[in-house]
């Protein structure tokens, strides 16, 4: 099952709504949806994608990007269905925000967990690539 864009950007609202608004305080860019593929230069190409990220930029603030591109390619390797594109979407925005209330809470324990995830990921694929 394949979404559009727009398609995307609907459920994200609807999804955002359904969070806490202490969520979005200092996330003064608010969720972006950028229309992109975004792959992860560590891995053979298209094996792993970003899906999301939490940016924090000297001039324009706080914001988490979500890459619709990475969720297609996702969704048509691994043939997802509607479930899946919500569950993914979801769990890529809840993630998102832990990054953006640790960093204001001056914590990185998820940080730590994503590079020790990674660091397995890339052992998997034979080391460093």
């Amino acid at each position: 099952m394949e979404y559009t864009f727009d398609q995307v950007a609907d459920m994200l609202d609807e999804m955002a709504e359904a969070f806490p608004p202490v969520f979005f305080e200092e996330l003064n860019g608010g969720i972006l949806l950028q229309e992109e593929a975004k792959l992860d230069p560590m891995f053979p190409e298209g094996e792993v994608y970003f899906m999301g990220e939490y940016v924090q930029d000297g001039y324009l603030g706080r914001y988490i990007n979500l890459y619709y591109g990475s969720f297609l390619a996702s969704a048509r390797n691994e043939d997802w269905d509607e479930e899946t594109w919500k569950d993914e979407l979801f769990a890529t925005v809840a993630h998102e925000f832990t990054h953006h209330m640790e960093e204001t809470a001056g914590l990185h324990a998820l940080d730590d967990q994503d590079a020790e995830f990674l660091r397995r990921a890339r052992e998997e694929y034979g080391g460093p690539l």
